[in-house]
């Protein structure tokens, strides 16, 4: 009973010191939602950002329904060396750099329980350990969503963790917002976690943009579910 009640006000606190943000604004630097023949990779916020397949070891996306449109579902769970991965990239572009501006980027995913693993990337752009970075990941056995961002300067690892998890088999919308010192989670329009950044905290590099994992090797956090509607907004 003490632990209910715990979480329950943990849950209230956390309603009364983040209240639920409005719309983000800013413009749309890139977006897909992967309707049209074959699952097109083109960017749908017209700036060309076209994505492409990387992937190993027999790796594929097959289309999904979602909805009136469908999403692409990537490589199942798979244990040893040799499984396959798939990921989409978009070429490296200086727009896609937020620096230290208002960001809003995210994707609507669906995840069963077991095909969660110890991280899945759903997001990214840029390396914690190589340059700075934005990422959206979905995170251990239960399968709570996080959000990350990494200074170009000082690279330490700046992450808010969703209270809530979505590995459950539905479709969920995960954002991450950065808003000067405020970084969010929202989990289906509702925030699910709240940290402070420095204002200053600035994200530029010269890797791509990346959708399901970050590369074509083993390791490569692969994510495992279904994704749509990737989106990437600035300012």
């Amino acid at each position: 009973m003490r632990s209910l009640l715990a979480a329950a006000t943990a849950a209230a606190l956390l309603v009364v010191a983040f209240p639920q943000p409005a719309q983000a604004a800013g413009v749309t630097v890139a977006g897909y939602d992967f309707n049209g023949r074959s699952g097109a990779l083109r960017d749908d916020a017209g700036r060309g950002h076209t994505m492409r397949l990387i992937a190993a070891r027999g790796g594929k996306v097959r289309p999904v329904v979602h909805g009136s449109g469908q999403a692409l579902q990537f490589p199942a769970k798979c244990t040893g060396g040799k499984c396959p991965t798939a990921v989409l990239q978009t070429g490296h572009s200086a727009d896609l750099n937020p620096g230290s501006r208002a960001l809003a980027y995210g994707a609507t995913v669906r995840l069963a329980r077991s095909q969660t693993s110890k991280g899945q990337n759903v997001v990214q752009k840029g390396y914690s350990a190589t340059s700075s970075q934005y990422k959206l990941q979905i995170d251990g056995r239960a399968g709570h969503p996080s959000c990350v961002l990494v200074d170009v300067r000082k690279r330490s690892i700046k992450q808010v963790r969703s209270t809530v998890s979505v590995a459950d088999g539905r479709w969920h919308a995960l954002q991450c917002r950065r808003i000067g010192a405020a970084f969010r989670i929202l989990v289906d329009g509702v925030v699910r976690g709240l940290m402070k950044v420095p204002a200053g905290l600035s994200v530029v590099n010269r890797y791509p943009l990346s959708v399901g994992g970050k590369g074509t090797y083993a390791d490569n956090d692969q994510f495992h579910g279904a994704v749509d509607d990737v989106y990437v907004r600035i300012g």
